[in-house]
């Protein structure tokens, strides 16, 4: 009997973000559970960074969720959720997006949280996705980094600028909990934990750990 595949969608077109994403998640790999597969967006923009690029990659997302006959659940590994609701539309099998998840993981950890963006035009969009799920009252802030989603994959300095910012967020603004508010920032969230002294969330390992969950125990 074939293991169940959860099918985790870079929505960006840089291999970059997808390597990232497998590093970060070969420790939700088990012997017997599913076999979580990495999967790159070749009509993606190289970077999501404009309520444009999240527009644009939301119908090729639902052609591939339509035509995969073969994963048990799906996570879209952007943080603004592109497509997360036609994609849902189009399957009768669980589809995830990284950014409700992390934010609901946050949620489960601390009081309040803050988001570490990679950009400032970045944010007045997750704002307006956090109103939706009726969350800014738990939301201490919100900062940028202002790089690109290919510097934060595999740029220099990212770290120690994602440090500063994330002290901000937890001495200035009250934060309790962070919230990574990109796929590309993965590679960073334990060194960034180290560094802060409180949780880290990323998004996608919080996405991938409730698909597992529910695909688990739907074949038990």
């Amino acid at each position: 009997m074939s293991r169940p595949r959860i099918l985790v969608i870079n929505p960006n077109s840089n291999p970059a973000v997808t390597q990232g994403l497998k590093d970060a998640l070969k420790p939700l790999g088990f012997e017997g559970g599913p076999e979580v597969v990495c999967q790159t967006l070749a009509e993606g923009p190289f970077g999501i960074e404009s309520q444009a690029d999240v527009d644009s990659v939301a119908m090729p997302l639902r052609r591939l969720v339509e035509g995969d006959n073969n994963s048990s659940a799906f996570v879209i590994a952007c943080y603004s959720d592109p497509g997360l609701q036609v994609c849902r539309e189009g399957t009768d099998r669980p589809v995830f997006g990284i950014a409700e998840c992390g934010v609901l993981t946050a949620l489960a950890r601390a009081e309040s949280f803050g988001v570490i963006a990679i950009a400032q035009r970045s944010i007045p969009r997750h704002m307006r996705y956090l109103r939706q799920m009726g969350l800014t009252e738990r939301l201490a802030g919100e900062r940028p980094l202002n790089m690109s989603v290919a510097e934060t994959a595999s740029g220099e300095g990212t770290l120690a600028k994602m440090i500063e910012v994330g002290r901000a967020l937890r001495d200035e603004d009250g934060a309790c909990a962070i919230v990574m508010g990109c796929a590309g920032m993965a590679r960073h969230r334990r060194p960034l934990e180290d560094a802060l002294g409180i949780a880290v969330i990323d998004p996608t390992q919080a996405a991938v750990t409730m698909a597992l969950g529910t695909v688990q125990f739907s074949a038990h």
